[in-house]
């Protein structure tokens, strides 16, 4: 079998709010680049990958990839990510692995979970994510701690979901604090509690901050303070769980932050981490540090949500609930539309591959959105209310 082609497609899906984090607003849409590598046997994989309009990186990729056989990964790997350093991107290869074994699913009649270890559970456990929004459904925009508690007693109500993330950085550091200590109050010492700034704070901020939330138990400190020094120096100074998606987010930092001992629980990130099968690297090497791990959301749609639930129901030691930002999406571009959370839970698809194929329909009508809408990776993540503000890192 050898890949004769390739297609990308950029679109993007309405949210029913806007989203804010510490560099910018999701303007009430998200965006994805998807790949099809077409097969000489007529089998389509599909991938996917964010920020922003990739289809012109993908393409630079065209020449390394038609011709190689899908079953190759090792010698695809080495084409498309470590051969010239300019062209080199983890997140463009791991939408080409995710559309490889997607190939390879297909072709023996087997759900990617089965390449790459075979799935230990039906279901997996996800988070209600918490941003801080303006143009709520309800009218308005979330202004206060309370107001994050009230959504996170919603997507509880209406998902079932037994766990939640703040993304932080936005609001006063101690409002944001508050919205956790509310929602232990409000919902019980056993529902799961996380907070995220990516790395906004400052170390003395971080700490203070961390310091009120020991008595919470929370399940862990997400990227408090800038870089594996930031992140060591809180570590050194709070007891509660330290954990990452961006010191480390790549196998060249992963040995420091280990030697540093600066972390204690990595997100695995199908992009990042250099598709589904590095995954399952970083988590091996994460098991021989004792090491916890736990699923990152990078803002998906339907095709690489599919990779992430097969891959983490291959993962013994994943045992807290995905991140996820998918209970935003107004619609999604695969058929049967967006997939069920049933008691907090998604399903791992069951079909050959990836288990989800693309509607051809929404494709078209979410390609001509994107098209109206832009690419706002452009705008630098503008705030349409603040339109002279621009983040400062560390500075709170």
């Amino acid at each position: 079998m050898k890949i004769v082609d390739i297609r990308v497609r950029t679109v993007a899906i309405p949210m029913n709010a806007m989203l804010r984090h510490n560099t910018g607003v999701h303007p009430g849409y998200l965006m994805r680049t998807i790949l099809e590598l077409i097969t000489d046997e007529g089998i389509v994989g599909l991938g996917e990958v964010g920020g922003g309009d990739q289809r012109g990186a993908l393409l630079k990729l065209k020449p390394r990839i038609v011709g190689m056989d899908p079953f190759d990964l090792e010698a695809i790997k080495l084409k498309v990510l470590r051969s010239i350093y300019y062209l080199s991107n983890s997140r463009l290869y791991g939408a080409i692995e995710i559309a490889c074994l997607d190939i390879m699913g297909k072709a023996c009649n087997v759900p990617m979970n089965k390449l790459i270890g075979g799935k230990l559970r039906d279901s997996i456990p996800m988070i209600g994510y918490l941003f801080w929004r303006y143009d709520r459904p309800q009218g308005g925009h979330d202004k206060s701690a309370e107001d994050m508690a009230d959504l996170c007693l919603e997507l509880k109500e209406t998902l079932g979901v037994t766990a939640m993330k703040l993304k932080a950085g936005v609001m006063n550091p101690m409002e944001e604090v508050k919205v956790l200590q509310l929602c232990r109050e409000r919902l019980g010492d056993d529902f799961g509690l996380r907070i995220d700034p990516n790395g906004v704070w400052s170390v003395a901020t971080a700490v203070k901050a961390g310091k009120r939330m020991e008595e919470l138990e929370i399940q862990y400190f997400e990227d408090p303070s800038w870089g594996l020094e930031g992140m060591k120096r809180v570590k050194d100074q709070i007891r509660i769980p330290l954990a990452t998606n961006m010191y480390p987010n790549k196998f060249d930092d992963l040995g420091p932050a280990i030697h540093m001992n600066s972390i204690d629980i990595i997100l695995t990130d199908l992009h990042y981490w250099e598709g589904p099968k590095g995954v399952k690297d970083l988590t091996a090497i994460c098991q021989t540090f004792n090491l916890g791990v736990a699923m990152h959301s990078g803002a998906e749609f339907g095709v690489e949500l599919a990779a992430m639930l097969h891959t983490a129901s291959t993962i013994p030691t994943m045992n807290m609930e995905g991140d996820a930002h998918y209970h935003y999406l107004e619609d999604d571009i695969i058929i049967g539309g967006k997939m069920k959370y049933e008691n907090g839970s998604i399903k791992v698809p069951e079909g050959p591959g990836l288990g989800v194929e693309l509607d051809e329909d929404k494709m078209e009508k979410y390609e001509r959105y994107y098209e109206e809408k832009g690419d706002y990776y452009a705008r630098f993540h503008q705030d349409p209310y603040k339109p002279e503000w621009y983040p400062n890192v560390g500075g709170l």
